[in-house]
């Protein structure tokens, strides 16, 4: 959801007003806790407002992008919190403060939390909570830097309603358990159905097809995306032969071999993929900043990257659009033409589908789809029971 344009006042009711399907979870949840007073809980509270924005992909499947970071980073804090008992000893201003390392190490516990980075409890939970609440004079984290300890803006669990003061800190964390949750579920069916499908997929490929081309589309969640680019890409390449060598009279036949670098938006400053022997580099994107591909290229000093950007404009509309931002955000046309000529290649969905298309002809529909199950449960630290069996 993109901030709504309006008066601060046009703003805020645009928010209040955005009910999706989870937001019957959170009300129902706000019920039990507080039953007469729920409904204006939910109206007054910019944070239960917030969590509302975040968990708008809970009922769309395991192919939607989840909002676990700055979920996470709120149930760490508010979990330490109440573990302390300052929803009800009412002295949390004397309180120290939770260790980073601690929390940390807990939301890194939590499901698909496997690989989460510090960015949300530092800086990033916070200017987004900014952008959707300019008006608001609370932000949810505070942390003092100097002894890094952190603390839950405890303005923003205090609601009053009808003179009554009503803490929601419990109902917090019971909102993103549901919502971890729902998605939780929402994989496990995605991946018994990759299963299922390689079991039937010699017998009905066109299903195998027609689902992994559904996996192309602009709204399926970011890391989903990457994996099946991946899965593509790999036996694309592998397909082609290259000829090489240090010595003219000891030329070799070779393969392109694509290699997966680590874990999907990791926000590390790595690459995606990587060809050998070519030693090219792709990046997975789905923004249209120009300053985010301007950062890739200079993660590794100007040296020509290709994008696999998910979107289904043509390559020629993509490279204009990053050059005409481009120009406009930075005057010297110099500069801008230096990082547009390391743009190697952009690919796009519809040409991800033609390699598809390709790639299936070569009879590599049941490598694609494997390759789909095996990098989805290593990025979402996925184990089915077998597995757990194994290693007891």
């Amino acid at each position: 959801m993109s901030a709504c344009r309006t008066s601060d006042k046009r703003h805020w009711l645009c928010l209040t007003d955005m009910d999706h399907e989870f937001t019957k979870s959170i009300k129902n949840i706000l019920k039990k806790y507080f039953p007469k007073a729920y409904e204006d809980i939910f109206d007054k509270s910019v944070l239960l407002q917030y969590l509302n924005i975040k968990t708008k992909s809970a009922a769309r499947g395991a192919k939607t992008r989840g909002s676990f970071a700055n979920l996470y980073a709120i149930f760490v804090v508010v979990e330490d919190y109440l573990a302390n008992k300052y929803d009800k000893r009412g002295d949390y201003s004397k309180y120290k403060g939770a260790e980073f390392t601690k929390l940390f190490k807990r939301q890194r516990e939590l499901p698909f939390g496997a690989k989460l980075q510090n960015h949300a409890l530092n800086n990033r939970l916070n200017a987004e909570f900014q952008k959707y609440f300019p008006s608001s004079e609370y932000v949810p984290i505070i942390r003092n830097l100097e002894t890094n300890r952190y603390w839950l803006n405890e303005n923003l669990l205090k609601i009053s309603v009808g003179g009554k003061l009503h803490n929601i800190a419990r109902a917090i964390i019971a909102i993103i358990n549901e919502y971890s949750k729902t998605k939780m579920i929402a994989f496990e069916s995605f991946i018994r159905m990759c299963v299922e499908l390689q079991e039937i997929q010699k017998k009905a490929p066109e299903q195998v097809e027609s689902f992994i081309l559904n996996l192309l589309a602009p709204n399926v969640d970011a890391r989903l995306f990457e994996i099946v680019s991946y899965s593509i890409l790999k036996y694309y390449y592998n397909k082609q032969p290259i000829y090489w060598g240090f010595d003219l009279h000891k030329i070799k036949k070779d393969k392109l071999l694509l290699y997966k670098t680590g874990r999907t938006n990791a926000n590390d400053g790595g690459i995606d993929f990587v060809m050998r022997p070519l030693g090219r580099f792709f990046q997975v994107t789905e923004t249209m900043d120009v300053k985010k591909y301007f950062l890739d290229i200079d993660k590794i000093h100007r040296y020509p990257i290709t994008f696999v950007i998910k979107s289904n404009d043509d390559e020629r509309t993509i490279k204009q659009g990053i050059k005409q931002n481009a120009l406009r955000i930075y005057s010297v046309k110099s500069i801008v033409e230096r990082y547009m000529e390391c743009i190697e290649e952009i690919i796009n969905i519809p040409r991800l589908r033609q390699c598809f298309v390709k790639v299936v002809k070569h009879g590599h529909l049941t490598d694609i789809l494997n390759e789909i199950v095996l990098q989805s449960k290593v990025e979402f630290n996925y184990q089915d029971e077998d597995n757990e069996a194994d290693e007891d």
